[in-house]
């Protein structure tokens, strides 16, 4: 099969031919239809994160089809232990021996992929390959985090990226309020927010119209919580929804004061899975997709670092 390789941090991803994978107990061969680029596959590419094993290919918004015509999806949480005591609270998202895939297991850059069968997914119907894997780590992570603001009706998205413009989606459909931030000047993305339902967009240095009442850090940027936290109403909450953020630079107390709180999200659960693909169709959330053939996956990466396209890159291997 041929799949694109990361040999060493910080250096392109090369093409190149390799053995077809071989499921081990418990696993799944699948061939792959499409796979999402995703933000944490740039931070192993650029050493933001460190790469667990090397070679390995990344990828872990895969969506494949078994040797006996299942299509599943597979998401970047891999596998997990089913006995520390974070699995056994429900709470397997921050099992102490999780691996994932595109980082400690080969992903889905590739013709063929092997993944533990309890960690693939039934997909909903009436959404393409292309459509769908965004869903499988954006849409996901993006779930939990909108669930972690609680009942919160103004909810403010800072990085209108991939997971931003999913979840805009699915915060409309549940009556809620959106104001999305982007870079300053990025008046396309500003425009694209609100074609999605964002009642308000504008850059992340500015206030909004009113105070919310929470807010989902997306973009890998510290210092846009001190910015959210200081336009939260008395109660509010930032939840910081990536694997990797720059410092977060020092805060007066009066910023946090009042009950606000900021908190983090650590991978997905499975029922955080199902939960989501579930109710993607039901809104439905259209994904916006640019594809790009596995010869040109270090291309969509650089891509998706200049900010040159608009919603979910997926690789159509």
């Amino acid at each position: 099969m041929l799949a694109a390789v990361l040999d060493e941090q910080g250096q392109p991803l090369r093409v190149r031919e390799l053995p077809d994978p071989e499921p081990g107990p418990g696993q799944i061969a699948l061939s792959v239809r499409a796979c999402g680029v995703c933000r944490t596959d740039l931070h192993l590419r650029d050493a933001e994160i460190e790469a667990t094993k090397l070679p390995v290919v990344l990828g872990h918004q895969i969506v494949g089809v078994s040797d006996d015509g299942e299509r599943l999806g597979v998401p970047w949480l891999g596998y997990t232990c089913g006995h520390c005591k974070f699995c056994r609270s429900g709470r397997e998202n921050l099992c102490l021996e999780a691996r994932f895939t595109g980082r400690d297991i080969d992903g889905g850059f590739a013709q063929r992929t092997v993944a533990d069968r309890r960690y693939c997914f039934a997909l909903p119907d009436g959404l393409s390959d292309e459509q769908v894997a965004p869903l499988l780590c954006g849409g996901l992570i993006g779930y939990r985090a909108l669930t972690m603001t609680g009942d919160a009706e103004r909810v403010g998205l800072y990085g209108f990226g991939s997971a931003a413009h999913m979840i805009c989606q699915l915060a409309v459909h549940q009556g809620r309020r959106v104001f999305a931030f982007t870079r300053p000047d990025d008046t396309r993305t500003q425009e694209f927010a609100r074609t999605l339902g964002a009642e308000w967009a504008g850059s992340s240095l500015q206030a909004p119209p009113e105070p919310l009442d929470a807010a989902i850090i997306f973009a890998a940027a510290g210092p846009l919580v001190v910015q959210a936290l200081r336009v939260l109403d008395r109660g509010g909450t930032v939840v910081c929804a990536g694997i990797h953020m720059s410092e977060i630079p020092a805060f007066s107390y009066d910023d946090l004061w009042q009950e606000r709180s900021i908190r983090s999200v650590a991978n997905l659960t499975r029922t955080d899975a199902e939960a989501m693909l579930r109710e993607a169709p039901q809104v439905p959330i259209r994904t916006t997709v640019s594809t790009y053939p596995l010869a040109a996956a270090e291309q969509a990466l650089a891509d998706l670092r200049a900010g040159a396209f608009e919603g979910s890159a997926v690789v159509v291997p």
